[in-house]
């Protein structure tokens, strides 16, 4: 997953293939940054993804408040062609996802960024 955000305003955008002619996206004014997971200095445990295999499914959890100005946004799976985004509410939800090994799954706060776990 290439996220990139904005310094400034901290906007981010999903990237599904960057430019080849290193001109790179802006905004403010500047050029994004690629976000880079598990690099920020919030506290790995608070933000990671864990999962909890229920038979062919998982049940996804992050051990993260939920406040009005610092929450997980979204949660994701991703392997090969499959991807399965789970926006939260600033609030504690049940998330579901199909069981997949080697599935990479991404958690996004934002204040701290973007944290991954692989699906072993």
């Amino acid at each position: 997953m290439l996220l990139k955000e904005c310094k400034n305003c901290r906007a981010v955008i999903k990237v599904e293939k960057d430019c080849e002619c290193g001109c790179g996206f802006t905004c403010c004014g500047e050029k994004m940054q690629n976000v880079i997971p598990n690099s920020s200095d919030g506290a790995k445990e608070k933000h990671i993804p864990n999962y909890k295999v229920i038979g062919d499914k998982m049940e996804i959890t992050v051990d993260h408040v939920m406040e009005a100005d610092h929450y997980i946004a979204w949660v994701s799976l991703e392997k090969d062609n499959i991807e399965i985004v789970h926006h939260l509410n600033k609030e504690k939800e049940e998330i579901i996802f199909p069981y997949i090994k080697g599935a990479t799954l991404y958690s996004f706060c934002n204040k701290h960024g973007l944290w991954e776990r692989t699906v072993d």
